[in-house]
């Protein structure tokens, strides 16, 4: 049996990006859904008023549901990145929870970025059989989204100590390394905002994403318990790296 050829292994790494993408708004919606019974158990109220809730939340399986079975894709990428954007201005203007600088630049960071990865799908990008020409302008935009994020995570590595202390416990070297991967991010966020080299820092946040998610994300013990995040809030910023990863992917091979 042949091996895969480079262009083949290519379109699976993408094909596995946009899959990831796509399902995005299922895991969003089941972790919101926990995090709000979570909070009910201590009388707090969710981020957005109940009933404009389920209208966000119906909006969101509706385009997940479309994109996964490839139903007008650009066009419901291009909604659910609007669903999104309005999901967390509402959560942001309601007031209902307060949270600390530090979780809400993590927070709505994060949402901002894949917002950004809903536009970069919209383009076309990630498709097998392109049928109409990328919308380059809506690639470029998701491009500078990723990279408004990759900003704040370098203030956040720089600032905040909650997410300092968690590299620091992670990764060898200290200080000196963690300088290291704030120039690199910083670098990448450059990359990202000009357009240029956008496929290699695609591929390189590809590599370091999912040791983001696994050692700092994951780890729950000190997010929940130590910085008092709430499980389920942590579960889905999670998810909302898993989805920048997606994007990613489809970038780093299509991009």
């Amino acid at each position: 049996m042949a091996a895969p050829s480079k262009r083949q292994m290519l379109r699976f790494i993408s094909q596995f990006g946009a899959f990831i993408l796509t399902r995005f708004g299922f895991w969003n919606c089941f972790s919101m859904l926990m995090l709000f019974a979570e909070r009910a158990d201590v009388k707090r109220k969710p981020d957005i008023q109940v009933p404009l809730l389920y209208v966000d939340m119906a909006a969101a399986v509706l385009c997940a549901s479309f994109m996964s079975f490839g139903v007008k894709r650009r066009w419901f990428a291009l909604a659910a990145a609007i669903q999104l954007a309005f999901s967390t201005y509402a959560s942001y203007v309601g007031g209902h929870v307060h949270y600390g600088d530090w979780l809400k630049v993590r927070m709505y960071s994060r949402a901002m970025a894949v917002i950004g990865a809903f536009l970069v799908l919209a383009s076309g990008a990630g498709e097998v059989y392109r049928q109409k020409p990328r919308t380059r302008s809506l690639q470029s935009t998701g491009q500078v989204f990723l990279g408004i994020y990759l900003i704040c995570l370098v203030y956040s590595l720089q600032h905040s100590q909650e997410d300092r202390s968690a590299y620091l416990d992670h990764i060898p070297g200290g200080e000196i390394t963690l300088q290291l991967l704030v120039i690199l991010f910083g670098v990448l966020a450059l990359s990202f905002l000009s357009g240029y080299y956008v496929r290699l820092a695609s591929q390189i946040l590809a590599v370091l994403l999912p040791l983001i998610i696994l050692f700092i994300d994951g780890n729950l013990g000190y997010w929940h318990r130590t910085r008092r995040v709430e499980f389920w809030n942590q579960m889905k910023l999670i998810g909302h790296n898993i989805a920048i990863f997606g994007a990613v992917l489809i970038l780093g091979t299509d991009g």
